[in-house]
């Protein structure tokens, strides 16, 4: 059965990487238009290599800053789900809290629109912003959180966001946080922390955390 708790502490990632039939052909008309604004088209020299290989470079920093920074309808509806994994693991409802993560792919589907990407994101950019004095959480609690006993999916991940998290460094350091625990991993584990968080708040300020998760959620 699926569930956010675990019997023995999490197998480290296995990082691979898979071809997908179109995924180039698809990256590239994502970052054609990135290229074109510093005058890289089809018609450039292809033998200048640093000219283009410093676009790229560039390009594809800002296409993975902008699936990782959802706004508009995908923030909201990755904060709806978020909200939902915070509150039933406030609840004990783990098995739940993991289903709700599990439904989550890299592009929205007719059953679900949250994605991982958005849900990381908004989790990781979140957790830098309570992190700051003016951020909406009550002084130190960020600092106070700690992953609730036992084991759990994504712990490994969890632990390295939320002391990134503590410098204000989460969400810029979503590239390395991938390379380093896997995309699920981190997944799991950028929702754990923002759950552990929620409790946290919740114990310091004796608010439920539903209603904590509804608030700061957003």
């Amino acid at each position: 059965m699926t569930d956010l708790r675990l019997d023995a502490p999490e197998s480290p990632a296995l990082i691979a990487i898979r071809h997908q039939a179109g995924l180039a052909d698809e990256m590239w008309r994502e970052l054609a238009p990135l290229l074109a604004e510093v005058g890289i088209t089809a018609d450039t020299d292809p033998t200048d290599l640093p000219t283009l290989q410093s676009a790229l470079d560039r390009a594809v920093v800002r296409y993975n800053t902008a699936l990782f920074t959802p706004t508009g309808r995908a923030r909201t509806e990755a904060a709806v789900l978020l909200r939902q994994v915070a509150s039933s693991f406030a609840e004990g409802e783990t098995g739940y809290a993991a289903r709700l993560l599990d439904s989550l792919g890299p592009q929205a589907s007719q059953e679900q629109s949250a994605t991982s990407t958005s849900c990381i994101g908004l989790s990781l950019s979140l957790l830098d912003a309570w992190s700051a004095p003016a951020g909406g959480a009550p002084a130190g609690v960020l600092a106070g959180t700690a992953l609730p006993a036992g084991h759990w999916r994504g712990e490994r991940a969890a632990t390295d966001i939320l002391a990134l998290a503590r410098k204000g460094r989460a969400h810029r350091s979503h590239q390395r946080l991938i390379a380093q625990h896997g995309g699920r991993h981190v997944m799991d584990g950028a929702a754990l922390a923002l759950a552990a968080t929620v409790q946290a708040w919740a114990k310091h300020t004796g608010t439920p955390a539903a209603e904590i998760a509804e608030a700061a959620i957003g």
